[in-house]
């Protein structure tokens, strides 16, 4: 194979690797340019490297994505195969007996590669609305941050930062893997969701807390050099929260990835906001930063609005360059940066 079809068939595996680790819908996938490889003499050769870069990727027999969804991923890969091949491809039927036979949990994983070589992994609810809360899936707005986030370590690196509405705590995670940050609040306010989270920081290799009043009572000494982030998770409900709650746990940063869902939302979102802004540390408040998906304009409308009433700056972030997570390419995102 020339250098420039080993280039061309690492960047096929690239990216149906990415995209089945972080089970994104099928029609994203690449398989237009798939078929066109096929059509080559090492075809066959190449849908058993897909195999091991998807389903029997280590990272996925560790911890497995949705059974439906890797039965229907082995089922169109197979339908390629035998379009262009006559002949059938043991590996992939036995890979398609192998997910045929299992059973559903109610729960799954995504994995999300990150540029150091390490990853996310994220146990997630197999619905997108399950127990009353959207908060058990990772979202669009939250990749787009994290991206964000890895591209400008500088922001964290050696600071406190508190996240508003965690959700499955992807931002956070990449964060805590990229960023060098001292210390970094989960937080969220449904029950099922900070259960949920406690899981996916832990599976992640991370340590908790004790305890959020162990932690506001007791910051503890942290040194530039100290490898691991303290990592705390907190029930947070923005409209009871109280100032001084807010304070104790001292941020630099302050973080929320898609959250606008509504007028209500917007106000709550506006308050705790203003509550942080007296926070100081070190005679400054903490930066913030607010990322979102533009589905209905007059809510991001409303958000800037809101803003502008309770003396809030703020700027639009300039969109970044590096595409490092795999989400919907038409949303149209954006982060805006406050001044509290």
């Amino acid at each position: 194979m020339a250098p420039e079809e080993r280039a061309d068939a690492a960047r096929l595996l690239w990216g149906f690797e990415r995209r089945f680790l972080a089970a994104r819908a099928l029609r994203s996938f690449p398989w237009q340019s798939l078929e066109e490889k096929l059509r080559d003499s090492s075809g066959s050769e190449l849908l058993l490297d897909i195999l091991q870069k998807t389903v029997k990727h280590p990272l996925c027999v560790k911890h497995p994505p949705s059974v439906k969804y890797s039965r229907s991923f082995l089922s169109e890969l197979i339908r390629k195969h035998e379009a262009v091949h006559t002949e059938p491809s043991d590996e992939l039927y036995q890979a398609l007996a192998e997910v045929l036979t299992a059973e559903e949990p109610t729960h799954c994983h995504r994995s999300y590669l990150l540029p150091s070589g390490d990853s996310v992994t994220l146990c997630e609810s197999t619905a997108i609305v399950s127990h009353g809360t959207t908060g058990l899936v990772t979202w669009n707005a939250a990749l787009y941050l994290a991206e964000w986030a890895v591209e400008n370590p500088a922001v964290f690196t050696h600071r406190t930062a508190l996240e508003l509405g965690s959700g499955a705590g992807l931002t956070g995670l990449a964060i805590c893997k990229t960023c060098r940050p001292r210390a970094y609040v989960f937080s969220d306010c449904h029950s099922r969701v900070l259960e949920q989270l406690r899981g996916n920081v832990l599976l992640n290799g991370f340590s908790l807390e004790p305890s959020i009043d162990a932690w506001a009572q007791h910051p503890g000494p942290h040194t530039p050099e100290a490898e691991r982030p303290r990592v705390a998770v907190a029930q947070l409900d923005w409209d009871t929260v109280t100032a001084p709650q807010l304070a104790a746990f001292q941020p630099d940063v302050i973080l929320a990835a898609d959250v606008l869902y509504g007028p209500e939302t917007v106000l709550s979102l506006v308050g705790v906001l203003r509550k942080l802004s007296t926070c100081r540390k070190d005679q400054r408040a903490p930066d913030a930063y607010v990322a979102f998906t533009i589905r209905n304009p007059e809510t991001c409308q409303l958000f800037t609005t809101e803003l502008g009433w309770a003396g809030i700056p703020w700027e639009e972030v300039p969109r970044h360059n590096q595409k490092l997570f795999p989400y919907e390419e038409h949303s149209e995102m954006a982060i805006l940066k406050l001044t509290l």
